[in-house]
């Protein structure tokens, strides 16, 4: 005698409905989200389960129906706090609509593509790229599979693949417009991932902001979306004999970084000595020994239209781009110097917008 514990075989749906006294279908329609079945029968069988230790197989289930009621999400990283924002709402609202969430995780640093071959291996019935090392081409072989994709805080210049962005050109554009307005006149940008669309469309507005002002040097490096690399950056851009006034950060992640070394390795004072603005508004940017004034990326709508936009693909089966590009504010913060106009209130949050479009978000 081993002592050993016994493994019993799984309760099968047919063993429920004759102990509940119910058809095998009735059982199937218990356990099937929106199937018709009265509430009496729906109740028995719901007992008869509970009894035996009945748990529906969702894998024999999804054979059945063609659906895993799965949703595949990509991300590169997690270090940035922005996306695991994403991920709790995605949670939350994938689970509303009784789905699950399959998370996988790439490489910031390169190519992600090679997450598709994996990806593919599983009965998922949408994706959520939510990576800016994704290649346009990944998305699009997932669509030409057959399934729902929605690029998540990004753009491909292939129209066929839905998308869910905000106006990161015009928020680039407003942080340019608010750090002149505060009197700065020389400028650093902090890339993110240069060749994502993220990065291009934020630093294409800070340039259109400046040079609208008649300010064409702009001393850039690059900080890959991560801490470590946003540090080494820093200290070029400080170390210049002619440092910047001001610093545009691509994300507030980044920013973090880059104001620690501003402080902690140069002493210097913010926003007395230097400005630093960011992007997200997530995380750190909120805290008081931050404070970034940063442009938001507003989660909980970005987040509802990218599960809006899969829902409808899924059920309607037909896979119909749609983009949608959500506003944001400028909250201002104390990591930069203020413009003497342009700064209101609203529900305890200061915002800046210049005059002419004070009533529109960007």
């Amino acid at each position: 005698m081993d002592g050993g514990i016994t493994k019993k075989a799984p309760v099968t749906s047919s063993q429920v409905a004759e102990h509940a006294g119910v058809s095998q279908s009735a059982v199937s329609r218990t356990f099937t989200p929106g199937a018709s079945i009265s509430p009496k029968t729906r109740a028995k069988v719901l007992a008869a389960a509970k009894e035996l230790g009945y748990r529906p197989n969702a894998i024999a289930r999804s054979l059945i129906t063609n659906r895993s009621r799965i949703i595949a999400v990509v991300m590169a990283y997690l270090e940035n706090l922005f996306y695991p924002d994403v991920l709790e709402e995605l949670g939350r609202r994938l689970s509303a609509e009784n789905y699950h969430m399959l998370l996988f995780t790439g490489f910031k640093d390169r190519d992600s593509d090679p997450v598709f071959d994996q990806l593919m291996q599983y009965r998922v019935d949408g994706i959520i790229l939510a990576s800016t090392s994704l290649s346009s081409e990944l998305a699009a072989e997932c669509a030409v599979a057959g399934i729902p994709v929605v690029l998540f805080n990004r753009t491909t210049e292939r129209d066929e693949t839905s998308s869910v962005t905000t106006r990161n050109h015009e928020g680039g554009r407003l942080l340019g417009e608010f750090l002149i307005a505060g009197g700065h006149k020389s400028f650093g940008y902090v890339a993110g991932l240069e060749n994502s669309s993220t990065n291009r469309d934020r630093f294409g507005g800070f340039r259109e902001a400046l040079a609208a002002h008649g300010i064409t040097e702009i001393e850039i490096r690059t900080g890959n979306y991560s801490r470590s690399e946003a540090e080494a950056a820093a200290r070029e851009l400080l170390a210049l004999p002619h440092r910047p006034e001001a610093i545009f950060v691509a994300n507030d992640h980044m920013a973090v970084a880059v104001m620690d070394v501003a402080r902690h390795e140069f002493g210097l004072r913010i926003p007395e000595d230097l400005s630093i603005v960011g992007y997200d508004d997530v995380g750190p940017a909120r805290w008081p020994s931050y404070g970034i004034t940063s442009v938001t990326q507003p989660i909980e709508p970005m987040v509802e239209a990218t599960v809006d936009i899969l829902m409808d693909q899924i059920h309607s089966g037909e896979i119909e781009p749609q983009h949608k590009v959500l506003p944001g504010e400028l909250i201002v913060r104390s990591s930069a110097r203020l413009p003497k106009a342009g700064i209101f209130e609203v529900d305890g949050q200061r915002l800046y917008r210049p005059a002419a479009t004070k009533r529109v978000p960007l």
